[in-house]
């Protein structure tokens, strides 16, 4: 049996044996692939760690210059093996070729890198700071240690630990990277890191700058995190599983940042539904139904008040999700985790409007489910009601009036996303201006007359929310160079000597390209004296 190489210290490694090993899926089919890759043991990480340590020495020395370069030659592969990252993706995934993958999840990942190359080299994301008159300089550092990242099974590019926004923001930050593999697409993620070792090379970075493996047990993963060699971790996944390795990580005071269960509350008030309901049908379907509903950011709660145009709004709405055919999901055990959720909430009260069983096409499915409960037995169950179906499922929850709704949204669990549609008349201005309030503190980026599933790489973005939907509260996984600084350490220079300064802290500000905040103003000129 032949089994796939993991990247070790710049070496492709096939252990000798392997006490257990896995395969990847078809999810259109339900068939094995061919490919068989390696259950790796501790002595695999521990040399990654080892590895790691010496190449987090090296990056701390390494000019930014050199960093920015890799991560745009890195951008260029990308570009260049398309057509290779397009046709295993798909194989492994199901996610369409076009536009999904080839014009969409690719040409942004390609973006993620080049604007961390940039961030590198221009340096504002280090936050220099400088007080002339007692001698005292900071700034964001490397952590002087290997960030493990581990990426999420629904953006075989764009997500990825050896090619995300994770990867490219600790690799901006000047930290090597420990990538684990996603078991649903370990072949996409093993062209990724080939293609990231090859830049690496050729950008004469450490080669322990980037090291991959595919998998290896619960017991191995806690104490991967929990190993004090551990510069920090970033983390997408299931809430189970992501709580778990948080603790491990807390536990050695590694840094942890999560994102994990969302539910992403949409709330459509009265005058809009009245204005503009079935066409708001149509774009809350859409976007349910979107990548088969496998996104953190999918609305799986949508929050109205009982009328007329409501009881018109579920019957559009419930007819969409009844005509559209049943996607290909990106795991085996999805559909009976899919069927499970929406029969415990039928048990607690929901009402099944659409969909609720395993397709029965070929492959991993699940029919587009739409229940509905009302206000008060949400109430009374909010926990359970909240439980994240990830897949093509949402519940809408049916308010008696203004102030039932307002008590709905206060229950709400913590989601990275909450949206409120209103009256373009100004009809709901009232009522939005009441909700508003309770719905921006539970959720990291709040949504007008808008569906939350587009998540822009922009520096304004924001990609995370309050524990435990994510880590931290303050950072965000998109969205550069605030990403940044989620893998960098903030150190002190205090009456150093001018010449012992890192550059960017000394007077003349290198290049005049970053901003640095001089005795309380952020500037790009040098220091004056």
């Amino acid at each position: 049996m032949q089994l796939e190489p993991i990247l070790i210290s710049g070496h492709w490694t096939t252990p000798a044996e392997a006490p257990k090993t896995f395969t990847a899926f078809n999810p259109a089919t339900g068939e094995a692939l061919a490919a068989v890759y390696p259950v790796s043991p501790w002595q695999d990480l521990d040399e990654m760690l080892r590895a790691g340590t010496e190449a987090a020495a090296a990056l701390a020395r390494t000019p930014a210059e050199q960093i920015a370069a890799f991560l745009e030659d890195y951008a260029a592969r990308l570009e260049s093996h398309a057509d290779e990252l397009v046709r295993i993706a798909h194989i492994e995934t199901a996610l369409a070729e076009a536009p999904r993958l080839r014009d969409v999840e690719l040409p942004r990942t390609v973006n993620q890198l080049r604007q961390a190359a940039a961030a590198a080299r221009e340096g504002s994301w280090s936050m220099p700071t400088i007080d002339t008159k007692l001698n005292i300089r900071s700034r964001f550092e490397p952590l002087g240690k290997p960030v493990v990242v581990m990426g999420p099974n629904n953006f075989p590019y764009a997500f990825n630990g050896a090619a995300g926004g994770d990867f490219a923001a600790a690799i901006a930050a000047g930290n090597p990277v420990i990538a684990k593999a996603h078991p649903a697409h370990a072949g996409t993620t093993r062209v990724l890191a080939r293609l990231a070792h090859e830049a690496v090379v050729a950008s004469r970075l450490h080669p322990a700058t980037l090291q991959m493996f595919y998998r290896c047990s619960p017991q191995d993963g806690l104490r991967l995190l929990g190993d004090s060699r551990t510069g920090a971790m970033g983390f997408t996944g299931g809430k189970s599983t992501g709580l778990k390795l948080k603790a491990a990580a807390d536990a050695a005071g590694v840094p942890a940042y999560f994102e994990l269960g969302s539910v992403n509350p949409v709330v459509m008030l009265p005058g809009a539904l009245a204005e503009r309901g079935a066409a708001l049908a149509a774009e809350f379907a859409g976007s349910c139904m979107l990548g088969v509903g496998q996104f953190c950011t999918n609305p799986g709660i949508v929050l109205t008040i009982a009328d007329n145009p409501t009881t018109a709004f579920l019957a559009e709405a419930t007819a969409k999700f009844a005509a559209a055919p049943a996607g290909a999901l990106l795991a085996p055990d999805m559909p009976a985790a899919l069927k499970k959720t929406s029969a415990r909430l039928v048990e607690l009260g929901a009402r099944l409007l659409a969909g609720g069983s395993e397709g029965t096409e070929p492959g991993f499915r699940f029919q587009n489910t739409l229940l509905k409960v009302g206000g008060a037995r949400f109430l009374e169950h909010s926990d359970g009601f909240q439980e994240e179906m990830f897949g093509p499922c949402s519940l809408v929850i049916v308010a008696e009036d203004a102030d039932q709704l307002a008590r709905c949204i206060g229950a709400l669990e913590p989601s990275l996303t909450g949206s409120l549609y209103s009256a373009n008349d100004g009809k709901d201005d009232e009522l939005h201006d009441r909700l508003a309030p309770l719905l921006a503190k539970r959720v990291g980026r709040i949504l007008n007359d808008k569906m939350p599933t587009g998540v822009a790489v922009t520096p304004a973005m924001v990609h995370g929310g309050p524990y435990p939907t994510t880590g931290h509260p303050g950072f965000t996984a998109v969205g550069i160079p605030a990403s940044m600084r989620r893998f960098g350490a903030l150190r002190c220079y205090d009456n150093f000597r001018p010449a012992r300064l890192p550059a960017i802290l000394q007077d003349a500000n290198p290049g005049g390209r970053a901003w640095r905040m001089i005795d309380g103003g952020w500037t790009r000129a040098d220091v004056v004296r």
